[in-house]
This record gives C-alpha cells, sequence and structure tokens, in this order.
C-alpha cells in the first residue's frame, strides 16, 4: 500500500472554508470519482482526508488524517481518548485485516475488586473510561499502510484546532505538535519515527514521557485508575477479519471483541431463505431479517468478548450444523417474544436454561477508498460526556467505554484487568472474487449492524446503491441486551422484547401485517442510525461514497482527470 494520488473535488454542504483552499462548503453528503473518496461525518473530517489524498497519500494517510479530523468536528461522538476498530484492504497483498483500536481496562486487580464490588459508573466518572487507543490505531495504521509522516497527515487537524474555540482545542493542538517533535528529534526511517512519536504519547519513549506523565495526573485528579503501565503496555493488535460468505460475496468483519460477527451469524441464517423473492421491504422481508437478527443478537450477548480472555465459540456459531438447527426458530408468521441464545458446544438449537421473557451515546464513521484499490472502513467513538468535558493539559478529553464490560462473574464480557470491552463499533468490508466492492461504517450502539444488514442486502438482493441505500427506509429491532449498561443481572439489561422500529416510509399495509405476527411496531420519521458507504465499481473504474445526509454525514472525492 505504499502508493501516491493527487488532484481535489468537493460536493456541496456546509459553510467554512479551510484547509488547502479545500471548500468545506462545497462538501454534501455524495460523491464519485475515479481516483477516490473520503465518506465520514463532520465536512471537515472529510475535506482533511481528501487533501491528504490530494497531496499524495493514500487510503490509510487519508483514514488517519480523517480519524484524528472527526475527533474535532465530531466530538462528543468520538475522542483521541476513545476507540476506533478499523478494517483495511491492502490492494499489494490482497488481504484485508483488522486492527483493534480498542483500549483495555485497567491492569490493577485492585482497580478490578472495586469495580467488581460497586459496578462499572456512568455520569463522566474517570472510572468509566479505557486506555486511550486513537493515537496508536492511527499510528500503526501509518506505520504498517501508509506513505506519509504524522507530521503531513496531522497538519489538517491541526488547521481545525488552530481555528477552534473550545478549552481543549489547544492543549490537543500542543500535544500533538509534541508527537511532531519527536519525529523530528528521532534519526531513522519514516517507520522508526512514527514509533517514537507513539512511545512519547504512551510513556513507552527513551528520552521523552511528558505526556504519559501529564495523562497519569490527570487519571489521578479525576478519580480514575488509568496508570502509566496501562498506557505503556498498550499495543494495536492486528488480526485477520472475521468472514462469511453470502450470494458470492464476502463479508469481512472485526473479531467478538466487537458485536460484528453477529452480521455474519445473521447472514448465514439469510442464506436458506430467498430474501430476493420476498421483495424489498415486504412484510416477509422485514420479518425474516428482524427474526435472523433477534437470534444473532441473543448468541452475541451470551458468548461474545475479549478472546483474548474468553473462549468464544465462533466456529460453532458460524457452522453449517449450528445454523441449520438455529433456522427452524423463524416462524415466518409470528415474532418472537423471547431472547433465544443456542448452545454451540452441544449443537443444540435453544440453550438449556437460555430461553428468557425478558422485562423492561455517540459513534462517528469513516471509509476512504484510493486510486489503487486500497479501502479503509473504520468506526471511531468515545461517547463523550458533553457536560464533563474535560481534557486536562493534553487535551485528550475520555469516554465510557468500559460501561461495556459488565460486573457478572462468570459472563465472558466480565471485567477483567487489561481485557478489551465486548464494543458495538463495527466497520465492515466487502469482497467480491477477492476485490473490495462495498466499504461501510455507521454509528449508533446496537443499531450498527442492524443498519448494516439494511445496507448490505439492499445492495446485495436488490442492486441498490450508496446513493439510494443511505436514504431508503430502514428498520431496527431492540430485541437485545444494552450493550452499554453493566448491570450484572444481565436479564434486566434487556431492552424491548419483540420491539420493531420502522422508518415511516414504509407503507401503512406492511406495518399493519407486522403487527399481527406479533411486532411491537413503532413507525419512526428520523433515521435509524447514521450509515456511510463507498461502493467500488471495478467495470466502471469508479468508486461512489454517500453518508446519510439526514444524519449529517458528508463523502467527497478527488477530480478525475
Amino acid at each position: 500500500m505504499k502508493n501516491k494520488a493527487r488532484v481535489l473535488r468537493g460536493v456541496k454542504g456546509e459553510k467554512e472554508k479551510i484547509m488547502s483552499g479545500i471548500d468545506v462548503g462545497q462538501i454534501g453528503w455524495k460523491a464519485e470519482s475515479k481516483t477516490g473518496v473520503v465518506a465520514a461525518g463532520g465536512a471537515g473530517a472529510v475535506a482533511a482526508g481528501v487533501e491528504i489524498l490530494d497531496r499524495g497519500g493514500n487510503a490509510a494517510d487519508a483514514a488517519a488524517a480523517t480519524i484524528f479530523a472527526l475527533n474535532v468536528t465530531d466530538h462528543g461522538a468520538c475522542s483521541i481518548g476513545g476507540e476506533v476498530p478499523l478494517l483495511i484492504f491492502d490492494a499489494e497483498t490482497s488481504e484485508v485485516k483488522a486492527l483493534s483500536g480498542q483500549g483495555r481496562a485497567p491492569r490493577s486487580q485492585e482497580a478490578i475488586d472495586w469495580y467488581m464490588e460497586n459496578g462499572i459508573p456512568g455520569d463522566g466518572d474517570m472510572k468509566m473510561a479505557p486506555v486511550p487507543s486513537v493515537v496508536d490505531l492511527c499510528i500503526t495504521t501509518l506505520r504498517r499502510y501508509g506513505t506519509m509522516s504524522f507530521e503531513e497527515i496531522i497538519a489538517p487537524v491541526l488547521a481545525l484546532l488552530d481555528a477552534g474555540e473550545d478549552d481543549w482545542h489547544p492543549n490537543l493542538a500542543r500535544t500533538l505538535r509534541k508527537l511532531i517533535e519527536e519525529e523530528h528529534l528521532t534519526s531513522g526511517s519514516r517507520e522508526e519515527k512514527l514509533q517514537a512519536a507513539a512511545d512519547r504519547f504512551y510513556g513507552r519513549n527513551k528520552y521523552r514521557n511528558d505526556i504519559a506523565e501529564e495523562l497519569e495526573a490527570f487519571y489521578i485528579a479525576k478519580g480514575g485508575f488509568l496508570r502509566r503501565e496501562d498506557l505503556a503496555t498498550h499495543v494495536t493488535t492486528i488480526e485477520d477479519p472475521v468472514t462469511v460468505s453470502y450470494r458470492g460475496y464476502t463479508v469481512c468483519k472485526c473479531g467478538p471483541w466487537t458485536q460484528g460477527p453477529y452480521l455474519c451469524q445473521a447472514l448465514r441464517l439469510l442464506e436458506k431463505f430467498d430474501v430476493k423473492a420476498m421483495g424489498h421491504l415486504s412484510a416477509d422481508y422485514i420479518h425474516v431479517v428482524t427474526e435472523a437478527i433477534k437470534l444473532a443478537m441473543a448468541d452475541r450477548d451470551a458468548y461474545y468478548a475479549d478472546p483474548d480472555f474468553s473462549g468464544v465459540p465462533l466456529g460453532g456459531l458460524l457452522s453449517d450444523a449450528y445454523t441449520d438447527l438455529r433456522v427452524p426458530l423463524i416462524d415466518m408468521h409470528s415474532a418472537s417474544l423471547e431472547a433465544r441464545p443456542g448452545d454451540p458446544y452441544l449443537m443444540q438449537p435453544v440453550k438449556e436454561g437460555g430461553v428468557f421473557r425478558p422485562g423492561i451515546g455517540g459513534t462517528t464513521t469513516c471509509v476512504v477508498a484510493d486510486r489503487w484499490g486500497n479501502v479503509v472502513a473504520a468506526t471511531p467513538s468515545a461517547n463523550v460526556h458533553r457536560p464533563t468535558i474535560d481534557g486536562g493539559s493534553t487535551g485528550v478529553t475520555y469516554g465510557n467505554r468500559l460501561r461495556s464490560l459488565n460486573t457478572t462473574a462468570g459472563h465472558p464480557n466480565c471485567i477483567q484487568p487489561g481485557k478489551r470491552p465486548r464494543i458495538t463499533l463495527t466497520p465492515t468490508l466487502v469482497l467480491k472474487d477477492g476485490q473490495p466492492i462495498l466499504g461501510i461504517s455507521v454509528a449508533g450502539g446496537d443499531l450498527q449492524d442492524q443498519t448494516t444488514l439494511n445496507l448490505l442486502l439492499d445492495f446485495v438482493e436488490f442492486g441498490i446503491m450508496p446513493e439510494e441505500a443511505v436514504t431508503a427506509p430502514r428498520f431496527a429491532t431492540a430485541h437485545h441486551n444494552d450493550s452499554f449498561d453493566p448491570n450484572p443481572i444481565r436479564e434486566q439489561t434487556f431492552k424491548q422484547a419483540g420491539s420493531l422500529t420502522l422508518n415511516d416510509g414504509i407503507s401503512r399495509d406492511v406495518q399493519d401485517d407486522l403487527a399481527r405476527r406479533g411486532h411491537q411496531v413503532e413507525a419512526k420519521a428520523s433515521n435509524i442510525a447514521t450509515p456511510v458507504m463507498v461502493y467500488v465499481d471495478r467495470e466502471e473504474g469508479r468508486y461512489y461514497a454517500a453518508g446519510d445526509p439526514k444524519a449529517g454525514r458528508h463523502a467527497a472525492g478527488l477530480e478525475d482527470g
């Protein structure tokens, strides 16, 4: 992935001008190009990514710039102190890799004992924050797949910060300039300079660890448990993705430290049905997709966790034998009102004692593609609590992702020293004949992969392109555990049995049909989750990017020629 790009094009949207003459006011929600596109949240972040492509960077360089910029334009939905899982297709090797940009729980057993006794707090408490992972994720992406220095990719981000008015803006700009300084002070290759910059942030540098010292002082002052040891031992792991074949396409997801594999489980169930024949947004179509989601999410809630700590039975969950056992649980005439995880160990369709009749933040998006066929999909987040935004002297604000762990002794996702929470963040890459054809990123917590499934089926089953897919009516269910509720009594975290939320563009006849099947139907005018999507047309040699305009998403591309 060591290539170069050029020239620029935008589409329509916001109102300010920043960075290399790029007119942010000309960036809208859709774009097409033969040479590169960016689809993300704020227009300023899209402009940052396009500027890097314009200056000769590849998709990895542009993604790193976009992610850092989103921490300014979309702050509150994400932050430098948050997290960002990332999938990348490397055109040189034709391989997809998953990068775990997820921070871990404190390594102190004393801290874990406190959580087990008192619970995992919310409401802006510093104890809810994991190790900040965005800096290491972006620098690892640059080292392994990029072509540019940190100084080059961070330039448009610094322009945003220098023009900003929030109290934390100058502090974060100062911190980022220290990483540029570290590149200048370090001799050696581009990769060595980048590593030195990361080491300075995380307190591993042989000479200068001022940022980590300031972070630790901030954590202590705020009553948190994170310490320099937690920072110094943080690493961005590079993993093989979880994949599944559906109708001739290969769908790639991050591992079970995210919710991503349940999308693969849902697709395995749906391939047993003639979804296309049911018709787009028909009652049968919405019903079968919703029921498949319910079964897959029940397994998510029962089994998914950090595989470094828990033996997640992913092979069994995705196997033909297990899928065949679960398919008959889908009754085309009746909506399930129960949570029904299966048992992939004993190969039983429903786990013994697993059926129960339940009782009663923020993220952003990023997909980048370049002219050489490299594609990146990432989902940055942090759930920053705006009333308590405080990044201290470093400007590194924090989020609440430890609340995606729980304190249920024996549960796969129970908090442990150095454990990653099972997060909702879940980017998607889709391949056809070994080459990327779709990149999707969605914000929206437990809605993320439900919306991805909407978009994916729109494309695969019905040939709907990104511009139409991101604006088409969507549907989702809250028939699952709340991924942000650490309550040790997991049954009490179940949100709403049988719920089905539909955009009001879906016909009244369909809504009534679904209600007769037992779905708790609610029509909604506003967007369901927040998607962006890139389609790679191999025959035309063009990229098509779009983001839901109702959700404030943006897209832009390089000028052809």
